[in-house]
Formats: structure tokens, C-alpha cells, sequence
């Protein structure tokens, strides 16, 4: 307990840990790599009696201000494959490891199903919390099953998939499981033999034409990493977490009307109604390329929030705001940012 205990810093300032690469100063912060050493920093947080949160890459957070409590840094590695069969493998993922090398690794070993979410920041124990997706695929695709530490009782609980209760951007973890459990691992399966997903149209457009001979998952893995490229800014560049709103979700009515007054509204039928691009929105209501001193609204993606330099955290929330009070006056639909604000 003493060496956990010597390892807390104090009053570290997180620019590193955020990719908006704003400054805030954790009161303390702990870097830990297994279970046993979260354990021990744990039973430290619950007799100071302060707050905690975790940390990965810090790609979908924004902190507006100090954190005054404890900051977890997750740095659990290890990839290791734990059953197999002629068609797939089950490979167990430690929760620290960087999503984007876990899907360039699993490539490398001719394992499959990942390659659409290709470039995603973040870590692996944050991706079934948010159930990450893009270009027509989500991690609860591929997800078998996961461990996660029960913080009040600090056992490891293993969760199905069906377990996770994933949704659009949602689970288990991030509902009633919330602040509840830790991810320490995940288990994935995966192919052997490629099967591509390539119906999402920006993706299709990409390799429309290309001979279906020539369609490989490295193909595709490097084509989805080109796209988002070209549609994000690099945060070790310009300051951002990606998409800073979740796309939300209308009735069919309502679109309808809204079509009537705008017909080039666009807008996706699935199971929870319409869901209308947030950026379209934004785009409409003229922010993007907006900028105000330090903080603005990048020029080639109306969803994406941008620190040109030296933003506060509470200024991007300032414009956030600002963002989501004029699209409710304008269409009458709420955004709800998928960034989390500290």
C-alpha cells in the first residue's frame, strides 16, 4: 500500500491526458497497470474519501475545470488468444491497450471483424462502454464477453454480450452499471476468414471501384483510416475529441414535417425512429467553421469541436451550448453531447 501511495501524484495538469488539450489540474493522479495495484488505489480512495474517475487516451472527455479528486490512469497491456477454431479466435484484450493497435495487430494476425472501426480513439475498455461504431459496424459485433471490477465489493464479474445491454452508443456501463464497474479486459471474436461489411455508403463509394477480388480487410482498414482523415482533424494538430454530439433521434412525424420545410433534411430509419445527422443540424444553423477566440467549430465537420490553441475547458462548453440552443430553435431538436463533460 505504501508503494501504491507513492506512486499518487498531486496537482498534475491533464493537457496530456485530454485530446482537446485543455488545462486542468487533477488533485492527484495514479498510474496503475492490473487489477491488484487498482485494488490497493481504491482501498487509498475510499479512506481519503475523494472522488475518482479513470482515464484512457482522454478522447471523449472535456474537463471545463480542476478535477478535485483522484485520477486513475489505465495503463493494464496484453493481447492473448484464448480458444480458436477452424473458422475463429477468441483473443482477450487487456483494458489499457490502445484500440487502434489492437485492430492494426489483429490484422496483422489474420484475424477479422474490426477493420471498419479502424482509427477510433480511445482505449478497449472504454469501447464496449460507448459500444463504438462506425462505417456500419459496432464493437458489440465482435464483443464475446468482458471482466469488469466491482468497485464496492473489488471481485471481477464477467458480463455476455447480451449482458452488456448494448444500444446506439450506450450499455450496461454506461446506465445502471455506471460508476458502479471498472473494464478490466475484453474478449472478442473474431474470423479467420474475411467478411466485409462494406453497405455503409461512404465506404462503398470509397472501393466502388475496386474488384470484389481485391477487397481485403487491410483494403478496408486502410480505406476507413483515409476517410476519417479526411473528415477529422488530427488531435495532436488541432485540439478535438471527433464527434462532440451524439446524432439524435426524431419520430417519423416529425421528420416528415420538418422535410415539408426542409426537403434536404437527410435522415436514417432504424429502430429507435429517425436519426438525423448532427451535423447537417449544425451545418444549417451556420456554425460551421466558427470560431471565437480559442474555440471554434472545425471548417470541413460541423460535428466536430476545436481548441485552436489555448481554449478553456469551459469555453468549448460555452460554445457547446451556444451550438445546441440554436438548433432547438431552429428544428425543435435537442442535441445531447457525446462527449463527456467533467
Amino acid at each position: 500500500m505504501n508503494a501504491v501511495a507513492l506512486a499518487i501524484r498531486e496537482h498534475v495538469d491533464l493537457r496530456h491526458l485530454n485530446t482537446f488539450h485543455v488545462s486542468a489540474k487533477a488533485r492527484w493522479l495514479v498510474t496503475i497497470s492490473d487489477t491488484a495495484q487498482l485494488q490497493g488505489v481504491l482501498a487509498w480512495q475510499r479512506q481519503q474519501q475523494v472522488p475518482f474517475m479513470l482515464i484512457g487516451q482522454g478522447s471523449n472527455i472535456l474537463f471545463k475545470q480542476d478535477y478535485p479528486g483522484l485520477v486513475i490512469e489505465l495503463h493494464h497491456r496484453g493481447i492473448r488468444k484464448v480458444d480458436e477454431t477452424a473458422t475463429h479466435v477468441d483473443v482477450e484484450v487487456q483494458a489499457g491497450e490502445i484500440w487502434h493497435d489492437f485492430v492494426l495487430h489483429s490484422l496483422r494476425q489474420q484475424w477479422y471483424g474490426l477493420e471498419n472501426l479502424s482509427l477510433i480513439p480511445g482505449t478497449v475498455g472504454a469501447a464496449p462502454v460507448q459500444n463504438i461504431g462506425a462505417y456500419g459496424v459496432e464493437v458489440k459485433d465482435t464483443l464475446l464477453h468482458l471482466d469488469a471490477f466491482e468497485i464496492a465489493s473489488g471481485q471481477v464479474q464477467r458480463f455476455s454480450n447480451t449482458d452488456c445491454c448494448f444500444g446506439y452508443r450506450q450499455s450496461y456501463f454506461k446506465q445502471e452499471g455506471k460508476d458502479r464497474f471498472i473494464i478490466s479486459a475484453v474478449t472478442f471474436r473474431l474470423s479467420r476468414q474475411p467478411q466485409l461489411k462494406l453497405d455503409y455508403p461512404a465506404l462503398k463509394a470509397a472501393l466502388a471501384l475496386v474488384p470484389p477480388a481485391e477487397q481485403t480487410p487491410q483494403l478496408v482498414s486502410d480505406t476507413v483510416c483515409a476517410i476519417r482523415r479526411s473528415k477529422l482533424p488530427d488531435p495532436g494538430v488541432l485540439g478535438n475529441a471527433g464527434s462532440f454530439y451524439w446524432n439524435p433521434h426524431i419520430t417519423q412525424h416529425k421528420y416528415a414535417a420538418l422535410r415539408a420545410d426542409y426537403p434536404q433534411m437527410p435522415g436514417f430509419a432504424d429502430q429507435d425512429g429517425i436519426k438525423v445527422p448532427a451535423a447537417w443540424l449544425i451545418e444549417q444553423a451556420g456554425w460551421k467553421g466558427y470560431r471565437e477566440g480559442e474555440v471554434g467549430v472545425h471548417k470541413d465537420h460541423a460535428l466536430v469541436l476545436v481548441n485552436h490553441g489555448h481554449a478553456t475547458g469551459a469555453a468549448l462548453v460555452a460554445l457547446s451550448e451556444k451550438i445546441q440552443t440554436s438548433v432547438l430553435e431552429k428544428f425543435d431538436i435537442q442535441l445531447w453531447p457525446e462527449v463527456r463533460i467533467v
